[in-house]
């Protein structure tokens, strides 16, 4: 170490001016240098200099370009520029979101080539149940959480595009909460409620005797969003009437309130959020183009729960901790496998009131197949059977059989005696089985 320090002699003070997890990396992968922030990020005890960066972090025997994943490292080699991969890393306490800095460092020709990995530690989401932002680890999340990462400390305007109950409000309290804005107001504008005789007096305020009841003077939201971050909860519901207001108060950063004269400067950063088709309005004439493009420089779409079917076991661990007295309830592998093969139109917001039924439908502490609602146990066919091990264990052959006689219900439309000749039981014994469900 001290003698490739001596090559490049401003590299190890370099290090520890970094706050965050920084190392050199050799061309072969080797740890060579670190600061204490990146010996502390994966272990306080555990000496990490000549070990390999992808045995560290993801406790992998090869690179992670070989393993499925894109490495920063390989790329850099590739380009010979710099680049930036979101991971999750194994730390102390668990898996954590990690957006990589990978930049190589000058060289000369022949000389072997180092490489300097920068970890920037993703605070808008995490990968275990504890906390109350974000939750996820599924290849669609992580992409949703490296365009928040990469947006959230610059002053642009993102427009969060998703189905209802995706977390979009949760997304844009992200985006707030990683820029220079944090410490001023986050103020949300609820667009869907707002009438047009009430669009401009919430968004820019009113004098007193404005017009008929405008008893004060009343303070608007843009107003009350200075310094911070406006969030438009559903944009696509502006009446076309108005979005005209919107977008002079977008290009020129002024207003005035009802019934003033006085031109006044907003002073926020502009989230929007929509789940609404804006693209397919604008050819209907339904959104104006103009206004469109000015909310839409940096789109970040939010995945349904559907297309991170993995994060599916986590959400719930999150979620039950999160609900009163609920921290002891358990889900039973069975119902775990019909959760996960529910298509879930509502997403996580319908995930949270299946839980919040169930939790009330048990009386032992555990969520079964019985306490989810017909839609969930339904959307399973006959033929597709739930995998026989889960979480590494194997599904009991009650819990096994419960799930099978469950789907063959919801799917036979004969009798009960037709059922039980086919299933090669007597009709007495179905029908028991069927009541313990």
């Amino acid at each position: 170490m001290e003698q490739l320090f001596s090559s490049i002699p401003e590299l190890s003070a370099l290090l520890e001016a970094f706050s965050q997890p920084a190392a050199v990396l050799s061309d072969e992968y080797q740890i060579l240098a670190t600061n204490k922030a990146y010996q502390e990020h994966h272990s306080s005890e555990t000496e990490l200099v000549s070990r390999h960066c992808y045995q560290v972090s993801h406790g992998y025997a090869h690179p992670c370009d070989q393993e499925g994943e894109s490495c920063p490292l390989k790329r850099c080699q590739q380009t010979g520029s710099r680049q930036r991969v979101l991971h999750l890393h194994n730390t102390p306490f668990g898996q954590e979101h990690v957006d990589v800095e990978m930049l190589p460092l000058p060289h000369n020709e022949g000389q072997p080539r180092y490489y300097l990995e920068i970890m920037h530690l993703v605070k808008v989401a995490q990968a275990t149940p504890e906390g109350q932002g974000l939750i996820g680890s599924s290849p669609a999340f992580n992409k949703m959480v490296s365009l928040i990462q990469r947006a959230g400390p610059s002053e642009i305007s993102v427009l969060l595009l998703g189905e209802s109950g995706t977390g979009k409000e949760l997304v844009a309290k992200g985006l707030h909460n990683v820029s220079g804005r944090a410490q001023a107001p986050f103020v949300t504008v609820e667009c869907s409620g707002l009438s047009e005789t009430l669009f401009e007096s919430e968004m820019f305020g009113h004098e007193k005797g404005a017009f008929t009841g405008a008893i004060n003077r009343k303070e608007g939201l843009v107003s009350a969003a200075r310094g911070g971050t406006l969030f438009l909860d559903e944009v696509g519901d502006i009446p076309l009437s108005l979005q005209v207001k919107l977008l002079r108060l977008i290009e020129t950063g002024t207003y005035r309130t009802v019934g003033g004269l006085e031109l006044k400067h907003a002073d926020f950063r502009l989230i929007c959020a929509t789940h609404k088709k804006l693209k397919q309005m604008v050819e209907m004439g339904e959104f104006r183009q103009d206004l469109f493009y000015r909310i839409s420089t940096f789109p970040i779409e939010l995945p349904a729960l559907r297309e991170r079917k993995t994060d599916i076991p986590l959400l719930i661990l999150a979620l039950l901790q999160r609900l009163p007295d609920t921290e002891a309830i358990k889900v039973s592998s069975s119902a775990l496998a019909f959760l996960k093969n529910y298509s879930f139109p509502g997403n996580i917001r319908e995930l949270r009131n299946i839980l919040e039924r169930a939790v009330l439908l048990s009386d032992d502490g555990v969520i079964n197949v019985e306490h989810l609602p017909d839609e969930c146990r339904m959307n399973r066919s006959i033929g597709s059977i739930p995998p026989f091990v889960s979480d590494g264990k194997l599904i009991p052959l009650a819990e096994l059989e419960s799930v099978y006689l469950s789907q063959v219900k919801n799917a036979y439309s004969g009798r009960n005696r037709e059922l039980a000749d086919a299933l090669g039981v007597s009709e007495r014994t179905l029908y028991r089985k069927l009541q313990g469900l």
